[in-house]
This record gives C-alpha cells, structure tokens and sequence, in this order.
C-alpha cells in the first residue's frame, strides 16, 4: 500500500472522526488566497468577530491579521504566534477608551471554534517552495503539521525529520504558527515543537497498544487535549541568554493533572510526585504553578514553591518568569517570609526551606494554600519540615523527588510525610525503567579505575561508611559536613603523588575514551581545594583550556582557591559554552556546584573522587544520564561513572534502595564486555561469511544474501548494539581477540546500509571510533556498491549498462540515482516529478514481486533515459522549467513546438490563482481551450486543460 492509502489518507479520515473537518486541497488554497498565505484568512476574520463581541470588527479583523503576518518567521515569531492565540494581546477599543485582550482561540469553550485538518499543504517562499503532508488547524490558524511515510519505509521516520529540518530552512514562514509536528510511518509515531528539531526533543507517543495506529492519531490529536497541550503544556525559555522551546512530555502532563485534582480534592490534602532523575520536574512543577494562579476556582490561591539551594532558586526564578507568571515574590530572609505569609499574599511565592526555621505556628490557615516542594526526600527533613507544615495547617503539600524513597513498610521519610492520602504512598510515579524506554534518560555504565589508585577500602570503610549519618544522607551540603570531619581520608585523597596518579590517569582515558566519542566529562573531587590541586595537575598532561574549575566562593579562601573564581557572567558563559559539542572546556572540575540542577546532555563521563551514597550519589551521577542526539548522527549510548573512591566496590551499600531501581540506575562495565563477546559470538559469526571478500562478486553475494528485508533489518539491529558497546568500551586489551571481526562487520554494515538506502549514503550511523578503525584499515572502495555511479550522467548511464555487475545490483544503483537526482532537482523542474512517482512505483512493484528483475531493470533504465533526454530537451529548447513541463505534457497529445509552450505557459501567468479561485480556473480553462484547439485538436483539448492544470508549478 502506498504512503497516502496506508497513512495518510488514515490520519484525515481519524481526525476527521473525532472533530477536525477535512478540507480538500483546493478549498484550503481558496481560503489561504493562494499558496503564500498563512492561514485561512476567512474563517479567521469569522472567528475573531465571533470570539470577541464588541472588541473585534471587520476592520480591526484586517488589522489583526495584518499583524499576524508580519510576524518574524523563527522562533521569536512562533512564539510571539502563542501569545496571540492564549489572547495575550490585546487591541484598543474606542467605544470603552480602554485596550482588551483579544481572542483567537476559546479554551474554555471547545465549541466555539473551528476544527479544520487539510492535506498536501503547499507553502511557495521567495526561493523554494515546500509542501506538508498535513496541516491541522484551529480557526484558520495552522497549529500543527505532519509527516507521513510509507508503512514500515526503512529510515522513513528519519526521513520524515529531516523534511521538517528543511522546511525551518528552506521555508520558515511555514512554521511561524504551528506549535508542533509529528511524524509517523504508521508503525511509530513521533512528535516534537516547532523550531526545536534535534532529536533529543523528539519524543515517542506511548499508548498502550502500540500497534494501533488510528488510537495514536485520535489520541494525539484529541481536541480537549490538544487544547490543553496549546494552553499549558508549551513553554518557550531563555537558557543561557538563547530563546528556546519545550512540550511537557506525557508523563509530566499526566503528573500536572494529579497534582490540580488533588487540590480541589475536598478531603486530600497530601501527594507525592515520584519522577526520576532528568525527567523534567521543575517544569513539571512551574506549569503546575501557573494553572493553579491562571484558573483558580474560587479565590486566588497561593502558591509556595519550596526549593533547597540558590543556583535552582535563580534559574527557577528566571524559568518562571519566561513563563509569564506575573505576580511573584521571592523570600529573601525569615522575616520576609513571614511577612508575606503572614499578610495573606496572593500568587506566586519562592522560598528555600531554611527561611521556615522558627516560623510562628499557624502563621497562614487559609486552605487555599499550595505548597509544591522540590527534592522533598531531603527539604522536609528534621525540624524544618515540622516548621512548614506548622505554620501551614490546612494547606495542600505536594512532594516532588527524582530518587528513590524507600523505608515504606516502616512508614519513614518522605512517603510517610506526602503519601499518606495514597495507597501506593505516591500519587504518580515515573521510574528510571520508564524515563530509558521513553529516551528520557540513558542507563548507566561504572567501572572502578586500577587498584592503584583507589582510596584505601579500611579508611573509606572507617571515615566514611560506617558512620550512620552516612546512611540515606539527602543534601549534598549535609555530606561535605561528614566529609569535613574525614581528615584522614581527605588528605590522603589530596596527597600530591596521588593526585599527580589520578590527574594523569583522568587525562590519558578522556584523550582515548571519551574525546574520540565527542562528548565531555566531570571530575568530581572531594572539596574545592581538591578541584583547585586537580586543575594544576591536569595541566600538564592536557592543555589549560581543556579544563575548568567550578565552585563557589567562601570566605578567607586562599589566593590558590581564589584564582578559579567566576564571575555571574563568567559562570553563565562557561555554561553554555560546556553544553556546545566540540567547544572548551571538555572537562569541568566540581565538588557541590553543578551536581545538582544541572542538565548538559552533552557531558557523558564522570570522574568520581568523592565518597558519596543513597541520594547524594544517585543526583551527583544523574549528570550523565541526559541523552544527547545531534543532526550529525552522535548519539550518546549509555552514561558513564569512572570510580575512583571505590564507592560500587559495595553497589548495594552505595545505593541503598531496592534491587530493581539500582539495577536500571547503574551497571558495571563488566556486563557491558560480556555482552559484546555474546553478541559476536551469537550473532557476528553468522553474519561474517558474508564479509569474507571484497571482489565485487563477494559483495554482490553479500548483498543479495540480505535482500529480505527483514533479515537486512535484523543485521543493521544486530550492528547497532555492537557498535554502541565498542564505542564504550575501546580502547580496551579486551577487545584485541575481536578487532578483525568487528571491522569485517563495520565494512560489511557500511556496504549494505550504502546498498539499500535510497539516499546518498553517509557514514553518520557509524560512531566516531569506529569510524577512525574502518578508515585506518579500510579503502572506501570496499564499502561501495559494484558498479556505484555518483551522479546521473550519459557516460555514468551508459556505464553501468556495460558494467559486469549482476541485474540486481544495477537496480540497486539506479533506483538510489533516480531517487537522489529527482528529489534534490523536482522542486526547481516540475516536470520531473511524474519520472520519480514512476520510479517510485517500480520500486514498490519489485519490493512486491509483480515485476521481475529484467523487467524492473529495463524500466529503470528508460527512466533513466526519460531523465536524460528531458535534461538536454531543456537546454536545448532554452526555456525555463515551467514552460518545459507544458511542452512535455503536450507531447503526449501532439508534436508541440517550445514556442507553443511558451505561449499556453503565459496563459498561467495571466491567471495566477487558478489553484484556489473557480472564477479565475474558469478563465484560465476557457483560453486554454481556445489555444489548446489549434494546437492539440478538439478532441484531446479537454484532456489536454485538465493535465496542465493538475502540473506543479514553481
């Protein structure tokens, strides 16, 4: 079945059930007035009067609209576009001297708008045109597209993205108003903002059967939801001075909905919001926030936001802002606290847990209080939390922890403080088992550096674990109090012969293992002077600006800790500047700062030289745990801690929590060198016969070996994995027994990916080691197809014809040649884009069978000829592409001059919106027929209006 019966046509026919009314192409150009407008500027101007009696006329209409489309076409437009549709702009009203804010969509009130889903949405910019499979709308405004593939097209979904990135590109005034995209290729069904295309931000619709394609679409485009999704759940942030864009994910939607339900609960008064480490919490917690102040029902509430350091204090400040959250006040003192408290405040209040210390009971006993608590497992602790919950007696608190909690049976800690109105102890929990299978975080790989180098097990055991405060210890600051009381193992951690071991260690395994990756690392010491004697170390095996020292400023520090200070510019900077692959620093040198709140999904390595444990330990190593894709196809495969201290010596006595969350929080690497002998033990040697040689007879038994493409699918599987623990695991003396084996598979992947894909075939899915082993040992010959032809010529054609390779191979490189050529060329020549459908068609007819090898290969052949001929025809006729596709759609009727064609292509230029306008269709027909007559004859000129009406045009 083909991508509009299977997919396509699919998505229309659900959204249409379930209230988006489908508009044919045509009438979707009749209402946008031709292929440059925006919007359906009708229904629009309809709505807008509509949606806002006694503020909006027709002329105020016009004038809105006008402004709409002078929005700037990039992220700043799209989310300037946002703002219009929440009605947070407004317009002057005469007749009330006074502005009002504007409708363009009513939330509230589903009914009251215009559903619209259209197809084939063709968007023609200055210098190229661009055309979405389907647009969805909601009063005339764009708000969401799709991209569908082919049922099961290999690479399709990638494919699909790839499409969106080119419209941002090519097109951008095609994305100004929709907020999101998905692409699908039935099978899955991925989703993402506008404007923020790397894949990391790229997530998978979970429903829970997978296989249902229409409960995918009826549920993603579900018109409450989707509403909701427009309203509330799009954030656009400033992150290091630079305007970015974010969906809440399901998980933290679901989260949102709990937490509203359990505050207008009449009896509840507790919940526990269990999210894993990375999983977006405080967004979770801001949007929170913000529905609570915009949609109270009854009187304004308060909210409190407890938070437990001031980094998180500052960037949720400034998160909160970017939010429009208005009305805020940050307690800056224990007495401020209590005066705001204490005056009944009402909005937003932003407060660490320490400013409650000696609060008066019963400071506040309104009800409508929420008190939303980040890292809850460790802020409610000891008296302070018994102050908060004193002088708050009837107000609402919800928990919100990224760590395990356990202790449940006993009744302990924080289920015991937040869980008591839920069964379960938690009213909604998302696991780190759930965050890997949604992509939200990576596991986790460990490995204890040498012996050598670890701290002394008696001492670590002494000064460090067996000290009961040792136990669940929560805050990080709580830590360096037990560590500052270690004065034996703190010294020995910093002697100078130790520190020079580890320092030259560190920098001999970034320059091997991790720079060749393309990611960064942390090295965490046990205090700031650790991090300060670290940094003079590295110095002489890596050069300085390959590393930084982050901490924050005490006083009487000395001059040596003094020299890394960092300005709020300077830190700010330094941020962004580690978060960016390729730039310096690659290596940042902690103890306490950047352990917590902060996300830099580039950063795959730490060092651990500190002794930490329980929920210290599971934030601390949670830094690695972000996932990272870019458009350049680095993917980072797992996190990775490197042991120093000999903490995961005792893996259960590290993190203290059930079996089950370690064992999905972190695993030794061990487990990871064990796979790989497994994996080509099991599944490499069955594929290695068919890397045998590398005559192009070889390759053609090898490629037509993996011609099903289901065994195909299973090898480039199987590869994958290998890959991605190679790339973890080398250089490593383990991996000499397997070398020349993986490499034969690393040619062999490289020779079939570049065998079957229809595009031209880069090496973006190898990883940069193994990369660096093909490109060492291997020609790139080896990994090309027999008889590979690069571009579509008269001397590569006739080439290929001659060539000794099998029929089967030549249909491989002229399906790949046709396909590249018509889809880089078919946007500025329309008159190639029927040769492509056609060869699109063969494909799909020999996938099938319906065609046999010499019949496939003959076809291909004169469509590629057709291709050539067409070319030359142009040149020859000196015409433009336009013109060309008339001449060529008239030959089909008659023999037909360019002069001919020239004249029936000035006919469309008098009628320019023939597309959407009847009346002008009707002209244009009307002198088509009386040209068409003399040219083509009576008889075919009907056929012959209604083919060059139906060609592209650029």
């Amino acid at each position: 079945m083909s991508e509009w019966s299977a997919v396509q046509k699919p998505m229309l026919v659900y959204a249409d059930q379930i209230g988006w009314t489908r508009v044919s192409q045509k009438q979707a150009l009749k209402h946008r007035g031709g292929t440059q407008g925006l919007f359906f500027e009708d229904v629009l101007t309809t709505q807008l009067i509509r949606l806002n009696p006694g503020v909006v006329d027709g002329t105020q209409a016009a004038e809105i609209i006008r402004q709409l489309n002078l929005l700037t076409a990039g992220i700043a437009g799209n989310r300037d576009m946002l703002a219009w549709m929440r009605g947070e702009n407004s317009v002057f009203v005469p007749s009330e001297n006074r502005e009002r804010n504007v409708r363009l969509i009513d939330f509230e009130n589903p009914g009251n708008n215009e559903f619209h889903v259209t197809d084939e949405w063709r968007y023609k910019g200055s210098v190229f045109a661009n055309r979405a499979d389907v647009v969805f709308l909601i009063n005339g405004i764009p708000v969401a597209l799709a991209e569908t593939k082919k049922a099961g097209k290999p690479d399709g979904l990638a494919e699909g993205v790839e499409q969106i990135r080119r419209y941002h590109r090519e097109t951008p005034e095609l994305l100004i108003t929709p907020q999101v995209f998905e692409v699908t290729q039935l099978l899955d069904f991925y989703y993402g903002v506008t404007w923020v295309t790397n894949r990391k931000n790229i997530f998978n619709w979970n429903e829970e059967d997978a296989e249902d394609y229409e409960q995918k679409v009826k549920a993603f485009f579900d018109i409450p939801r989707f509403l909701k999704v427009l309203k509330d759940y799009i954030v656009f942030l400033t992150k290091d001075d630079n305007l970015t864009k974010i969906i809440l994910r399901q998980h933290q939607t679901q989260a949102v909905e709990k937490v509203i339900d359990r505050v207008y609960h009449p009896e509840k008064r507790r919940g526990l919001i269990w999210h894993t480490q990375g999983s977006g919490k405080t967004l979770t917690m801001i949007t929170i926030a913000s529905k609570l102040l915009r949609e109270a029902e009854g009187e304004k509430p308060t909210v409190l936001m407890i938070v437990d350091r001031n980094e998180l204090e500052q960037q949720l400040f400034r998160n909160i802002a970017s939010y429009g959250i208005s009305h805020i006040e940050v307690a800056q003192s224990k007495q401020d606290l209590q005066q705001i408290m204490g005056q009944d405040y009402r909005g937003l209040v932003v407060s660490m847990i320490h400013k409650f210390d000696k609060i008066p009971p019963a400071i506040n006993q309104r009800s409508s209080i929420v008190v939303l608590i980040d890292e809850a497992h460790r802020s409610t602790g000891g008296d302070l939390g018994n102050y908060l919950v004193a002088a708050l007696p009837n107000a609402t608190f919800i928990g919100f922890t990224g760590t395990p909690i356990d202790n449940l049976a006993q009744g302990k800690g924080t289920f015991k403080v937040f869980g008591i109105d839920d069964p379960s102890g938690y009213t909604d929990k998302y696991s780190v088992s759930d965050s890997i299978e949604d992509g939200t975080t990576v596991k986790l790989n460990y490995a204890l550096a040498p012996s050598s180098l670890l701290v002394n097990r008696d001492l670590l055991e002494k000064e460090f674990f067996a000290l009961s405060e040792t136990e669940g210890v929560s805050d990080i600051e709580e830590l360096n109090a037990i560590l500052n009381r270690a004065v034996v193992l703190k010294e020995a951690m910093k002697s100078p012969e130790r520190v020079d071991k580890v320092a030259a260690y560190v920098a001999k395994h970034y320059k091997e293992n991790v720079e060749p990756m393309g990611f960064k690392a942390f090295l965490v010491g046990v205090d700031r002077e650790a991090c300060a004697l670290y940094k003079k170390a590295l110095d002489q095996h890596l050069p300085e600006d390959y590393s930084q020292v982050v901490y924050s400023a005490a006083h009487n520090d000395s001059l040596d800790l003094k020299e890394h200070y960092l300005s709020t510019d300077e830190e700010k900077a330094l941020r962004r500047s580690f978060r960016e692959k390729g730039s310096f620093p690659k290596i940042l040198l902690v103890t306490q700062k950047l352990l917590t709140g902060f996300d830099a999904p580039i950063l795959y390595c730490m060092y651990l030289d500190k002794p930490m444990r329980d929920h210290v330990l599971l934030q601390a190593i949670a830094r690695v745990n972000r996932p990272y894709e870019d458009d350049d196809g680095l993917t980072k495969p797992y996190g990775f801690v490197l042991d120093f201290v000999g903490i995961f010596e005792k893996l259960e006595k590290a993190l203290a929590f059930d079996s089950d969350v370690v064992e999905t929080t972190i695993q030794n690497m061990d487990v990871l060198k064990d796979r790989f002998a497994r994996l080509m033990k099991e599944e490499g040697e069955q594929y290695l016969p068919l890397a045998a040689g590398w005559t192009d007879k070889d390759k053609e038994q090898a490629i037509n070996s993996l011609a099903d493409k289901e065994t195909r699918e299973a090898f480039f599987k199987s590869f994958r994995q290998l890959q991605n623990l190679y790339d973890i695991i080398s250089p490593d003396a383990f991996l000499r027994p397997y070398i020349d084996d993986y490499k034969a598979l690393g040619e062999l992947f490289g020779l079939i990916r570049n065998a079957y894909s229809s595009r031209v075939y880069v090496d973006r899915e190898l990883t940069a080691k193994t990369k660096a082993l093909l490109r060492q040992h291997t020609d790139s010959s080896r990994i090309e197809v027999p008889g590979e032809i690069h571009e579509l010529g008269p001397k590569e054609l006739a080439a290929l014809k001659k060539s000794g390779v099998s029929d089967s191979t030549k249909i491989l490189n002229l399906r790949k040649i046709l396909n590249v050529t018509i889809s880089a060329e078919s946007g500025a020549k329309p008159f190639l884009v029927p040769i492509g459908e056609r060869a699109e068609a063969v494909a799909e007819a020999y996938q099938n069978r319906q065609l046999t090898t010499q019949q496939t290969l003959q076809r291909y052949l004169e469509l590629a000829d057709e291709y050539l001929q067409a070319e030359a025809n142009q040149e020859e006729l000196g015409v433009d592409a336009n013109t060309y596709a008339i001449f060529v759609t008239l030959n089909n009727f008659a023999e037909v001059t360019a002069a001919q064609a020239a004249a029936v292509n000035a006919l469309f230029n008098q009628f320019p919106d023939y597309e959407w306008n009847d009346h002008v269709k009707s002209g244009l027909r009307r002198e088509l027929y009386i040209v068409l007559r003399d040219i083509v004859g009576a008889a075919k000129m009907i056929k012959a209006t209604n083919a060059l009406l139906n060609l592209d045009r650029v």
